[in-house]
């Protein structure tokens, strides 16, 4: 676990902070790979019967910053506040889910309710080597029924829960406590 000066976290915090932003407005989340290590993984907990982890830039980038957040055009994950440890070279970013019609641009935002989240550690270039977002599942899936209800679910998320609903196998996700590497 490397330490690295505080200014330099702080400096990697900003610039995270702005690409993400950037992406929210593209829709388009994959320019966020730049920040990870070639072996860096990236994993969170999908509901009581499943994990999803990713190994490697080059699944981050296609699954949890393509696939994952394909049909989240008009999202936005604003963070409501950073904590730096610049001893042990861990940062916790705190954020919110909200969601905007992009077809409807005076249609109300709604908010996903609840603490999301995600745990960074950086290695000694200051590339992510590894991240585990957190989030309420429970919350997340509500707002996808209200979605569905009032017929505002993106066609790239239909096409998703389609998928899902297909029993398509989705690249990344793992039985409960199966995956290969652990979200601990």
């Amino acid at each position: 676990m490397p330490a690295l000066p505080r200014e330099q976290l702080e400096d990697w915090v900003e610039r995270w902070l702005q690409v993400n932003r950037d992406a929210e407005k593209a829709g388009d989340w994959r320019p966020l790979a730049d920040f990870y290590a070639d072996d860096a993984t990236y994993g969170w907990n999908i509901g009581p019967k499943e994990d999803v982890m990713c190994i490697g830039i080059n699944e981050i980038r296609d699954i949890a910053l393509g696939l994952e957040m394909a049909g989240l055009e008009g999202w936005k994950y604003p963070y409501q506040k950073v904590i730096i440890d610049d001893k042990i070279g861990e940062i916790v970013g705190f954020w919110k889910q909200i969601v905007t019609d992009p077809d409807d641009p005076s249609a109300p935002e709604r908010e996903i309710y609840g603490i999301g989240g995600s745990w960074f550690r950086l290695n000694a270039n200051a590339k992510i080597e590894w991240q585990r977002d957190f989030f309420d599942f429970g919350h997340v899936q509500k707002l996808y029924l209200d979605l569905m209800t009032d017929g505002k679910l993106s066609k790239g998320m239909q096409e998703r829960i389609e998928r899902s609903l297909a029993g398509e196998k989705l690249p990344g996700y793992y039985p409960l406590g199966e995956a290969p590497i652990p979200i601990w």
